[in-house]
């Protein structure tokens, strides 16, 4: 299902890149399986009543389906291949991170659906899952688009840590993936969706684990942090900061109402 891969040039590739470490792949799976992968995807309104959908500030128009028991039999091989011994030994040649973990549980994974009007702000992901002690070290992306114009927006964006310049802009073609290291300065995001409405952007999404702390990790853990980027300034100032707030006053909301729950069940 994945292609053969020329892993000395991959390495180069990565390790070389900038603002940090990236490599994007086209044709990364046998064409033939990349269509029927990308065939069996549901449409967006069939995916808002199988999965979580986004409709946040910093995330629109999004849906996510991780558990493994609604994938498709041709989306269900590909996670298999892509959590695979081979497949990690490989990522492991190639990003020189050893000891890589699969998420068998695909939290944040999984096939993602992004209908017309929807954006992804540009963005660095939570870097450790506290509750099983596990260090976010990459991110796979594979795109299965079998038409994506230019003027449909959605182009993989990449950017530096200050998110001033954008290094790599990438349209969401069919068989092209991208595999980044994920840190604190990883900062990417997904440019605001102008496609008709009976066109979803379609993707596949993993991400990479280790038990070791990497060697820049300062100790805090941190959730998703959003910036803007230089041309929205309105959206840096007051929408994002306002719904950062918003959303720190609803996780006190509902930690309060947990409190007040477990004092009741103890009376």
């Amino acid at each position: 299902m994945i292609k053969n891969l020329d892993l000395d040039a991959l390495r180069a590739r990565f390790q070389n890149a900038k603002p940090f470490p990236y490599v994007v792949i086209d044709d990364f799976l046998d064409p033939a399986f990349a269509r029927e992968v990308s065939g069996v995807y549901p449409t967006f309104e069939q995916a808002l009543l199988q999965g979580f959908a986004f409709n946040f500030v910093n995330e629109q128009r999004k849906v996510q389906i991780s558990e493994t028991a609604k994938f498709a039999d041709p989306v269900r091989r590909l996670n298999d291949a892509i959590s695979s011994p081979k497949f990690l030994a490989d990522l492991e040649y190639v990003t020189g991170i050893p000891r890589l973990m699969a998420d068998e549980k695909l939290g944040g994974g999984g096939m993602h659906l992004t209908g017309s009007g929807g954006r992804l702000d540009v963005h660095v992901d939570f870097n450790r899952i506290e509750e099983r002690q596990l260090f976010r070290r990459l991110n796979i992306l594979i795109y299965l688009n079998t038409e994506w114009k230019d003027e449909w927006g959605g182009q993989i964006e990449l950017w530096d840590s200050s998110v001033k310049v954008c290094h790599l802009s990438s349209l969401p073609v069919l068989n092209r993936c991208l595999i980044f290291q994920t840190s604190d300065i990883s900062y990417h995001g997904v440019r605001p969706i102008t496609a008709p409405p009976e066109v979803a952007r379609k993707s596949f999404a993993a991400y990479y684990y280790t038990r070791e702390a990497p060697a820049e990790w300062n100790g805090e853990s941190h959730s998703t942090i959003f910036r803007a980027r230089p041309d929205e300034r309105f959206r840096g100032l007051v929408t994002m900061p306002a719904e950062k707030l918003k959303r720190k006053v609803q996780d006190g909301i509902h930690q309060a109402k947990q409190i007040v729950k477990s004092i009741i069940g103890r009376d």
